[in-house]
């Protein structure tokens, strides 16, 4: 028998290490190359102002959440996917209902996207999200229900829109409703005392001799006049009251509800408030007063114009008899 040397023996060439040498190379390259992909898409999705997630219907846990979660709503991650119950802390009180029964449409209509609703950030911001949900089409059957969105920050397009149309309804001088947003309100106020059978009053007003003051004292301080008659307004009417700047220096106002003498009454304590007005020119110290048109909704009245006309006219008719009162019609 003839002794050999193990090391002089031929080497077997071991080519299961070496794929599973490779294997593993490989392995680590795309876990690798996963990694740097997901570091990417998170980089990407923090410039983003919107939140993209993945909620498991069955479960109600939150599967995924992007990282701009933690800037728009200020609060971590890491206990949402823990617990779904921080997502509702965050909803605004009176939104809450709203934005659940929204997500559970989703499961009806397969995509809702319309869901607004607003969130309390961790220092105490409120914020408007606009979230688009869909149902995860590409599950298989048996598989969990998922459902997909992404809410998007539309605060400031929300505040875009409250001045927007604080532009369109309001008198810029005077800050009260202008002419066309004024009528627009009394007449679905005048519609639905129709349909109710309550009672509603019409009250006009106009500046006793403003184009004198206007004349004497310049149209600056006539402004600041119209500006304190409308203070007046708001501090004389009642909450549910409408009340509105429709001319030059005319005023108009709606009572929902109003008996004939809580009308009165309350044109009265306007008549009041003007009365104590000062204004100072140069030294010299003016007041001013009104003259008043009141009406009250009757069975044969068909539209707002009716009421409008009999104020109108009782206005007038105050102006006739002197000023600085009021008159029913």
């Amino acid at each position: 028998m003839v002794n050999e040397n193990p090391q002089d023996l031929p080497h077997p060439p071991w080519p299961e290490t070496g794929q599973s040498l490779t294997a593993l190379i490989d392995a680590q390259r795309e876990v690798a190359r996963l990694s740097a992909r997901e570091q990417l898409f998170n980089a990407l999705l923090v410039s983003v102002n919107a939140v993209l997630w993945a909620f498991d219907w069955e479960t109600r846990r939150v599967l995924y959440v992007s990282p701009a979660y933690e800037r728009l709503f200020g609060r971590s991650a890491g206990l949402l996917l823990a617990d779904v119950q921080q997502w509702r802390d965050s909803v605004y009180p009176d939104d809450l209902e709203h934005a659940e029964r929204s997500l559970a449409q989703v499961l009806e209509k397969g995509a809702v996207e319309d869901r607004e609703y607003r969130i309390v950030t961790a220092d105490g911001q409120v914020r408007w999200l606009r979230d688009k949900c869909f149902l995860n089409r590409l599950a298989e059957p048996g598989q969990p229900v998922m459902v997909v969105g992404i809410a998007e920050d539309i605060t400031d397009r929300k505040r875009l829109e409250t001045e927007l149309q604080h532009l369109a309804t309001t008198d810029a001088l005077t800050r009260s409703s202008n002419r066309r947003h004024f009528f627009e309100c009394a007449s679905r106020e005048f519609q639905q005392a129709r349909q109710q059978g309550s009672s509603l009053a019409f009250l006009l007003l106009d500046i006793d001799n403003f184009k004198r003051i206007n004349d004497s004292y310049g149209h600056q301080l006539g402004d600041l006049v119209l500006q304190q008659l409308a203070e007046c307004g708001r501090a004389a009417l009642r909450r549910a009251d409408l009340f509105g700047r429709i001319g030059g220096e005319e005023f108009a106002a709606v009572f929902p509800g109003c008996t004939p003498q809580m009308a009165r009454h309350v044109a009265e304590r306007l008549q009041r408030e003007i009365q104590h007005l000062r204004f100072n020119h140069q030294g010299q110290t003016f007041g001013i007063t009104v003259s008043q048109g009141l009406t009250l909704l009757s069975a044969d009245d068909e539209c707002l114009d009716a009421l409008y006309s009999r104020a109108d006219a009782a206005m007038y008719e105050a102006k006739r008899q002197g000023k600085n009162r009021i008159i029913c019609g």
